[in-house]
C-alpha cells in the first residue's frame, strides 16, 4: 500500500476521514458486542474486550497513531497460536463442561476467543485501507459466531446496526481510496463542509442500510428454512431452570418462585376463560415426610401417527367425552426436567421432540413421547434445548352433583399408591383432617372442604422465617401456618389420604400473564406451582388448588414487557421457525387481507362518489352562480398546466425561501448556481438562449442588450467566482440584478 493510502495520525486530510473512522470503529464494536450479547463467552473476555475497544476509541478521538507496529502485530498473532490448543483443551473447555457437547463447543469458543484477539491486535495496529477491510471482514466473522451462539431477538436488532456501520464505512472508504492522490483543499480548514459531507453520507447510509433490510426481509420471507442448525441450541452453558425436576422437596419450588426467567411461552391466540387452567407437568405418588417422588412408574410408548401428531385419547373418544377443547402452541425453553407440559387433559400433541429441528412441522421420522402411569408426559430425549410443540386439549367441566354421588370404591392398585402415608406421621394431622371435613359426608365436599380450610387459614409467603426441623409439614400445618404451594399441595393431599381418599401431588406452572399484544401467556420460573389432583372412580382424577392466589403485577414496565415478550414470540414463530408451512399461511392471510382491502376501498371510493355528487348537487341549488364558476376553475386550472404556472411558482417560492435563508450571504456555490439557472430563464424571454457549447462568460459576452448586458456581465462574473473559484457568492447583489433583468423591456 502506498504511503498516501497511510491514516494520518492527527488531523484528517481526506474529505470523510472523521466519518470512516467513526463508523469503522462502530462496526468492529457492534460486532464484539454482539458476541457479548450471546452470554456465551466467559467472564474474562466480556470485560476486558470492550474494554480494550472503549480505550481504543477514546485515543482515535484524540486523533492519535496506532500503538502497534505491523511486525510487532504478526509477531503477538503468531505467540497467541502457541496458545490456542490450551485454550481449546483446557481453558474453554472447563467452561463448557456441562454442556451436551463440550468437545465441540471447546473448540468453537477457542475460535471465538482467537478472532477476538485477532481483531483487537489489528485495531490497535491499523494504519492503512487494507488494515481496515481486514477489520471489517473480521466483524463481519464475529457476526458470524454470534449467529451461530445465539437465536435470540437482540441480535436481530443489532444485525441492523451492524449493516448501518457497514455500509457507513464502505461508503467512507470508497470515498478515501476515491480521493487518494489527488489535490483536494484540506477538509480540517473548513469543518462547515466537513460536517455538510458527513450529514450527506450518514443519510446516504442509512438510505442504503434500510432498502437493505427492506429488500433482505422479502426475500426471507420468499424463501422458507426447512431446518434450524443452531449451535446456540447445543446449550454451551449449562443454562437449564434448575429446580423444577421430577421430583420435589418441601420449599424447593419456593426457590425457584424467586427466579423471573421465562420458561415458556403458550400462544393460544385469545385468554382461555377456564378457571382451574395450569400446565400440567409432572404427578408425584410417594411422600416421605419431607420429599415427593415416582419411585417405580410404569411408562409406555406413544408414537406419531402417519399424520405426524402423537394422539393420546382416540378422536372418538374425544368427542364422546366432550368438554372445551382448544389448541394452542408451547415454546418451552431448556429445562432439568423432562416432562411435557400440557392443559387439562391432553388428546394430541405435535413437535419434533428428538430435537432435530425448532420447528412442530417439521417431525423427524423417530419423534416419540413417554406416558406414565399418572398420565404425565415426558420426552425421552430431555428438554436441554428449547422445545416447540402443539397441543390439542380437554378442558373437564366440573359436575359437583356427580362428584358428590360417587361411591367410594377404589382398586387395590389405586389404593397402594396414592393413600400412601409418610412412615412417622404426626398424630395430629389425622386428627385435623377429621376436624376440617366433620360436616362433610362425602369426598368431593371433604376435599372441597380441605381446600377452602387451607386457602383461607393459611397464609402465602416465600420468605419461611426458622428451621423447619424433621417434620416440615406438621411445621407448616401448626407452627407458621404460612408456606409455599407445595406446602399447600401436601398438607391437602396428606390429609386427603388419611381420610382414605386417593390424592396426589401435582407440579407445573400456573397460567402465567397473558399478553394480549401477542396473543400468548408468558410463563415465568415464578410461576411454577403445585397443586392437587383426586381420585373419583366415575370422574376420574379432579383439580384442587388450596394455594391462596397471590398479588397480580401492573403497571408501565408491566406493559413494556409484554411488547418486549411480543418481539421474542414474533422473531420465535416467523423467524426462527419460518418454513414452508408458516409460508402458506402467510400468503394467504396476504390474499385474504388484499381481497378485503380491495373490497373496502372500492366501497369507499363509491360512497364518497355519491355523497360527493349529493353535495355538489345541493351546493348548485343554494348557489345558483356556482354551476359557472366551476367550469371556469377547471379551464384556469388547465391554463395553468399548459403554460407551467404552477412549476414557475414553486420554483420561485423555492428560491425565495433559499435566499431568505440565515446562510444565504455565505458562500454557497449550490445557491450561486440556482441563481443562475433563474437567469438563464429569465434571459430566454429576453430572446438570448445559451449554447451548449457556450461558458457562461462567452454566453454574457453574447448577451448585447444596452439594458441587459451590463447586469448579465456582473451577474456572470459573481457567479463564477462563487461557483467555481471558492468566493463569498454577494446573493444581495445577485437578487438586485436579477430583478433589473426581469423588470427590463423585452425586445421584439
Amino acid at each position: 500500500m502506498a504511503a498516501s493510502a497511510t491514516l494520518p495520525a492527527k488531523l484528517p486530510a481526506l474529505p470523510a476521514e472523521r466519518f470512516f473512522r467513526a463508523s469503522m470503529f462502530f462496526l468492529i464494536f457492534t460486532s464484539l458486542g454482539t458476541l457479548v450479547s450471546t452470554s456465551k463467552l466467559d467472564l474474562l473476555t466480556c470485560v476486558l474486550a470492550p474494554l480494550a475497544m472503549i480505550y481504543k476509541g477514546i485515543r482515535l478521538w484524540r486523533g492519535q497513531p496506532a500503538e502497534l507496529s505491523h511486525t510487532s502485530a504478526t509477531w503477538l498473532v503468531v505467540c497467541y497460536l502457541g496458545f490456542f490448543p490450551l485454550d481449546i483443551f483446557f481453558l474453554s473447555r472447563a467452561f463448557v463442561a456441562n454442556s451436551t457437547n463440550p468437545a465441540l463447543l471447546a473448540a468453537l469458543l477457542g475460535a471465538v476467543h482467537f478472532l477476538v484477539y485477532v481483531m483487537l491486535v489489528r485495531l490497535y495496529s491499523a494504519t492503512t485501507d487494507r488494515d481496515a477491510l481486514f477489520l471489517a471482514m473480521l466483524a463481519f466473522a464475529a457476526m458470524l459466531a454470534s449467529s451461530i451462539l445465539t437465536v435470540d431477538t437482540s441480535f436481530l436488532i443489532l444485525f441492523f446496526i451492524f449493516l448501518l456501520f457497514g455500509v457507513a464505512a464502505f461508503i467512507g472508504l470508497e470515498m478515501r481510496r476515491g480521493a487518494n492522490g489527488t489535490l483536494t483543499p484540506a477538509f480540517s480548514r473548513q469543518p462547515a463542509e466537513e460536517r455538510r459531507l458527513s450529514r450527506a453520507l450518514s443519510l446516504a447510509a442509512l438510505t442504503v442500510a434500510f432498502g437493505s433490510i427492506v429488500l433482505g426481509g422479502a426475500l426471507f420471507f420468499i424463501f422458507p428454512r426447512f431446518t434450524a442448525g443452531y449451535l446456540g441450541r447445543a446449550s454451551m452453558q449449562p443454562s437449564l431452570m434448575s429446580g423444577f425436576s421430577d421430583d420435589v422437596e418441601l420449599g424447593q419450588i419456593g426457590e425457584i418462585k424467586r427466579n423471573s426467567e421465562v420458561v415458556m411461552r403458550v400462544k393460544t391466540g385469545q385468554p382461555v376463560p377456564y378457571p382451574m387452567l395450569r400446565w400440567r407437568g409432572t404427578a408425584l405418588t410417594t411422600f416421605d415426610g419431607k420429599r415427593w417422588t415416582k419411585p417405580h412408574p410404569r411408562e409406555e410408548v406413544v408414537s406419531q401417527s402417519p399424520d405426524g401428531w402423537i394422539y393420546l385419547i382416540p378422536a372418538r373418544q374425544a368427542l364422546e367425552i366432550g368438554g372445551a377443547q382448544f389448541h394452542y402452541t408451547i415454546f418451552l425453553q431448556p429445562i432439568a426436567s423432562s416432562a411435557v407440559f400440557t392443559a387439562g387433559e391432553a388428546i394430541s400433541v405435535r413437535g419434533d421432540f428428538a430435537g432435530e429441528s425448532s420447528n412442530a412441522n417439521h417431525i423427524g421420522p423417530d419423534s416419540y413421547i413417554r406416558r406414565d402411569d399418572t398420565d404425565s408426559l415426558l420426552n425421552p430425549f430431555g428438554n436441554y434445548s428449547a422445545v416447540r410443540y402443539m397441543a390439542i386439549s380437554r378442558l373437564p367441566l366440573l359436575n359437583v352433583a356427580k362428584l358428590r354421588a360417587t361411591v367410594s370404591d377404589y382398586t387395590d392398585a389405586i389404593r397402594e399408591e396414592y393413600l400412601q402415608l409418610p412412615p412417622e406421621l404426626d398424630p395430629r394431622i389425622p386428627d385435623l383432617a377429621g376436624q376440617v371435613t366433620a360436616r362433610a359426608n362425602n369426598a368431593y365436599d371433604k376435599a372441597r372442604a380441605i381446600e377452602i380450610f387451607l386457602r383461607s387459614r393459611f397464609g402465602y409467603t416465600l420468605n419461611l422465617a426458622g428451621k423447619p426441623g424433621d417434620d416440615p409439614l406438621a411445621n407448616f400445618l401448626f407452627v407458621t401456618r404460612a408456606g409455599h404451594c407445595e406446602y399447600f399441595a401436601s398438607a391437602m393431599t396428606i390429609l386427603l389420604r388419611t381420610l382414605e381418599i386417593p390424592a396426589r401431588e401435582v407440579n407445573g406452572f400456573l397460567p402465567g400473564e397473558y399478553n394480549d399484544l401477542a396473543g400468548d401467556y408468558i410463563v415465568r420460573a415464578s410461576d411454577a406451582h403445585s397443586w392437587v389432583e383426586v381420585y373419583f372412580p366415575d370422574s376420574g382424577w379432579v383439580t384442587f388448588d388450596p394455594t391462596p392466589a397471590a398479588a397480580e403485577n401492573s403497571g408501565l414496565l408491566s406493559r413494556l414487557a409484554k411488547y418486549v415478550d411480543w418481539m421474542q414470540l414474533t422473531w420465535s414463530e416467523w423467524v426462527i421457525n419460518y418454513d414452508f408451512g408458516h409460508q402458506v399461511q402467510m400468503a394467504q392471510t396476504l390474499q385474504r387481507s388484499s381481497r378485503n382491502w380491495t373490497q373496502a376501498l372500492t366501497a369507499w371510493f363509491e360512497r364518497a362518489q355519491i355523497n360527493n355528487r349529493q353535495r355538489l348537487k345541493s351546493m348548485q341549488l343554494r348557489h345558483g352562480t356556482l354551476g359557472l364558476l366551476l367550469p371556469l376553475l377547471l379551464i384556469l386550472l388547465l391554463l395553468a398546466l399548459r403554460y407551467e404556472m404552477l412549476g414557475k411558482l414553486i420554483r420561485r417560492l423555492r428560491l425565495y425561501w433559499q435566499l431568505h435563508a440565515p446562510e444565504s450571504p455565505k458562500a454557497n456555490p449550490l445557491l450561486a448556481s440556482r441563481l443562475y439557472v433563474e437567469l438563464l430563464r429569465l434571459l430566454e424571454r429576453h430572446g438570448f438562449a445559451r449554447r451548449p457549447a457556450e461558458t457562461p462568460l462567452e454566453f454574457a459576452s453574447n448577451v448585447q442588450a444596452p439594458r441587459l448586458a451590463p447586469a448579465v456581465r456582473e451577474f456572470t462574473s459573481i457567479y463564477a467566482r462563487a461557483r467555481f473559484g471558492s468566493a463569498p457568492c454577494d446573493t444581495l447583489r445577485l437578487r438586485y440584478l436579477l430583478e433589473q433583468i426581469r423588470e427590463a423591456p423585452r425586445r421584439h
